[in-house]
């Protein structure tokens, strides 16, 4: 690439830009970041490889500083949901960014837009980013405006939509916009296209659609998700009636999407949104292996396509796919999690407590209420699943993939601060369940910490998780409290081995 350009990426705190930053980075290129809250990229791993400037781009001098220098400009920010005029600041912070970068010499402008069809009334929300793309567009500085439909990918406002509405609602009487015709796009080939974008040849302005060029309803796109999901089927109605505004608060209701979100984005379903054309291949090749499909994009989405033979964890790991969440990411992106944390300090040394902890369960039990383990063992054999027979092969010591009764071991060893063992639940439930216990040395002693944590599939495992809820409470803290006693036996213990001049354990 020769020199390497700088690039400036505004929006970078939000679901598209968070996502493309680190792979312009992987490309070579410089990287400058404008964002109004610096403090949100502190947990970003790209955090202190790239250029960071504080700033409201709707303010003249803060736009020419950060576009000084800068051969491309991604811009990436939108104001949906935050007020009544948000169309009016999109449209003077779109000319104020287009009047920044003429002047400090920006070559190219990208935008990411939305599809949509021609001479149709549009909602608020698609009317101001198409009104954003044509400023851009008719300004001194050549721009390239990408307009892509519904986006798939953990954390995108969209897909999170589609994921809570059909993991929440196994019946769903709708508005006639289910019928409208999609052409969803994976968030995988969204950054294809925009990564490309700063190589696209000089002077070229002008739109482009990008999409799957897989044609879909709505109503196909949560049937998808149900079936990626692995849901009981969906049951949609389609009622005669558009009603924007009030299938926005139904959304709102039914969903963790904020209302002041919710609302703009069901209004611009109210469309078809199918791309109109194909140009873009005759500047930017398809990405290798050709576009994601729907089905494929979900499971990307759903964390169920995976590289090699191990499963992956809700734990966060390095080299995370563009579908996976982001720190930078609102709270309500992502599935639906339950976890029931206990924590205990004790002056017992971590190696007592994690010999307990590792030759849990088998013949030494779960230190908790026998009986109710024995109990729900039988029902989870009632039901086909693993049951509470399967033991372990050895007493003392434990290896990855490991059977232990009901559970499978899925790491053991050195965690963040101390050790972990984590099991993942192999019984028969609607949903994800992982039990991981960690010593973490405090001082001299030791932290105990017990967490279980619960994926719910559907309204049957939200349902399972708050039926299970009050045992939890009765069997967990006497689990951490009878661990913790079993270790400060074995420390006793070895205390007094070594007092009679015998080596300890």
């Amino acid at each position: 690439m020769g020199e390497r350009k700088l690039v400036l990426v505004t929006g970078a705190t939000g679901y598209i830009g968070g996502r493309l930053v680190p792979r312009l980075l992987a490309e070579g290129y410089r990287v400058r970041v404008l964002a109004r809250a610096p403090s949100k990229l502190q947990a970003v791993p790209w955090r202190d490889a790239v250029d960071v400037a504080a700033g409201d781009l709707a303010d003249p001098q803060t736009a020419a500083r950060a576009c000084e220098g800068v051969d491309t400009l991604f811009y990436l920010v939108h104001s949906m949901g935050s007020g009544a005029d948000f169309e009016t600041r999109e449209l003077e912070m779109a000319g104020t960014v287009a009047d920044a970068a003429a002047r400090s010499g920006v070559r190219r402008i990208v935008y990411l837009g939305g599809l949509h069809p021609d001479n149709v009334p549009l909602s608020r929300h698609m009317r101001s980013r198409t009104a954003v793309g044509r400023v851009l567009l008719e300004g001194v500085v050549p721009a390239v405006v990408f307009q892509a439909g519904v986006v798939i990918g953990s954390g995108s406002a969209s897909f999170e939509m589609i994921r809570h509405l059909t993991e929440n609602l196994p019946v769903m009487p709708a508005p006639s916009w289910v019928r409208r015709r999609i052409e969803p796009i994976a968030i995988r080939d969204v950054l294809h296209y925009l990564v490309r974008a700063p190589e696209l040849p000089p002077g070229l302005n002008r739109a482009f659609d990008i999409g799957s060029r897989e044609v879909l309803t709505y109503a196909d796109l949560l049937y998808g998700y149900a079936h990626e999901a692995k849901l009981a089927p969906r049951r949609i109605y389609s009622l005669p009636v558009p009603a924007p505004r009030l299938a926005g608060w139904w959304v709102a209701l039914t969903t963790p999407i904020p209302h002041a979100m919710a609302v703009p984005l069901v209004e611009s379903l109210q469309h078809d949104a199918v791309s109109a054309e194909h140009d873009i291949d005759g500047y930017v090749p398809p990405p290798p292996g050709g576009l994601t499909g729907y089905l494929k994009a979900v499971e990307l989405a759903l964390g169920r396509i995976r590289s090699g033979d191990v499963e992956t964890s809700w734990t966060n790991a390095s080299g995370r796919p563009p579908s996976d969440p982001l720190p930078s990411d609102p709270d309500w992106a992502g599935r639906t999690v339950y976890v029931d944390e206990r924590l205990r300090d004790s002056t017992v040394g971590p190696e007592y407590v994690w010999q307990v902890i590792e030759g849990i369960g088998g013949e030494n039990g779960w230190y908790s209420w026998p009986a109710a383990w024995v109990i729900r063992g039988v029902l989870d054999k009632l039901v086909g699943g693993a049951g509470h027979n399967r033991g372990r092969r050895h007493g003392g010591r434990l290896g990855v993939g490991e059977a232990v009764d009901w559970w499978r071991v899925e790491h053991i060893g050195n965690g963040p601060g101390g050790k972990v063992l984590r099991l993942r639940a192999e019984m028969k439930v609607p949903g994800d369940a992982w039990l991981e216990l960690s010593a973490l040395p405090h001082g001299t002693g030791t932290t105990y910490r017990q967490r279980a944590v619960y994926f719910p599939r559907g309204l049957a495992g939200k349902a399972y998780w708050w039926l299970v809820l009050p045992f939890h409470g009765l069997i967990f803290p006497s689990m951490a409290r009878n661990i913790l006693r079993h270790a400060a036996g074995l420390e006793h213990a070895s205390a007094g081995v070594e007092a009679a001049g015998m080596p300890g354990p």
